[in-house]
């Protein structure tokens, strides 16, 4: 029998331990000489919008080297925030990186919370391959998400029906496809060569409201302002962090005296929840998910090695 090499996806809403879980996936793996296909352990592949960038690193939640406990992880740092960075080249150097882990006789492991991000794999999307508008940006960057998203509506109704229209990134990108292509094509899926095992993590609205306003104090505790400012000095624009969205759209108003440092809190603790429910509405159109809670480590771990049996 010709059997599919199989791939975990670990995803779910923000703060919801999804790189710790990963980790002791991949840790497992390991320990157990590897998957049930007769591999020899396990490699992390970010999937995460901001994670990507260099010297984002508390604002995006990004994994830490001791963190990692030494399991090697992709698309991380991969490019300067001045630089545009599109799903396109995310599919492209993640199926690279899912080939060298699997060459290596290794699992890969998918983990993020950015949905678009993990659809392009799993769902082999064919994306249009549209050149960067530099001209067009620097027009489209000065506006509001909600101006965006009126125009995106006027040019494509359709791709304006699933998009975050809060996500000015990801606005500005829809627009330069639309206005480029007269309107976005119906993206393609293909047949694709691997299996994919999904798990969910997820909890109760109080108590993950609980450790997103946690994990904000802790991170502001680490020196997320700083971070942020120190991006600054290094040329990245307040514009350019505002579209970055959440930790960093609000950090640089409070940076520009435009907020409190309570207001900018407040208005993250919200804004984190807004998105939590917008990552849940993505993730519930895949029946394929396998859900358990954050500590439900032994569930999780039985569940795969079940999976990779199959």
């Amino acid at each position: 029998m010709n059997l599919k090499p199989k791939i975990i996806v670990v995803l779910g809403p923000t703060a919801t331990g999804k790189s710790d879980i990963a980790v002791q996936i991949a840790e497992k793996l390991s320990a157990q000489g590897g998957s049930a296909l007769g591999g020899n352990g396990a490699e992390i592949i970010s999937a995460d919008s901001r994670q990507v960038y260099k010297g984002m690193d508390l604002g995006s939640g990004k994994i830490t080297k001791k963190e990692m406990l030494g399991i090697p992880h992709h698309l991380l740092d991969v490019v300067n925030p001045k630089t545009f960075f599109s799903v396109v080249k995310y599919k492209e150097l993640t199926e690279k990186a899912i080939e060298k882990i699997i060459s290596k006789g290794k699992t890969p492991i998918i983990c993020g919370g950015t949905g678009f991000y993990i659809d392009s794999i799993v769902k082999n999307i064919e994306l249009p391959k549209v050149e960067l508008n530099k001209k067009l940006r620097q027009k489209l960057e000065k506006l509001s998400a909600e101006k965006l998203f009126e125009m995106l509506e006027k040019l494509s109704p359709s791709r304006s029906k699933n998009i975050d229209k809060f996500n000015k990134v990801r606005l500005i990108r829809a627009i330069e496809i639309a206005k480029t292509l007269g309107e976005i094509p119906k993206l393609i899926e293909k047949q694709n060569k691997f299996d994919f095992i999904f798990i969910g993590l997820d909890t109760n609205d109080a108590i993950l409201k609980e450790r997103i306003a946690i994990r904000l104090i802790k991170r502001i505790e680490l020196g997320m302002i700083k971070e942020i400012e120190r991006l600054h000095k290094q040329s990245v624009s307040w514009k350019r962090l505002e579209s970055f969205g959440l930790e960093y759209r609000q950090t640089a108003f409070f940076l520009q005296k435009k907020i409190t440092k309570n207001e900018m809190i407040n208005n993250l603790n919200n804004e984190i929840w807004h998105f939590v429910k917008r990552q849940r509405t993505w993730f519930k159109r895949n029946k394929q998910i396998k859900w358990f809670k954050p500590k439900e480590i032994k569930s999780v771990l039985k569940f795969i090695n079940t999976k990779l049996k199959v």
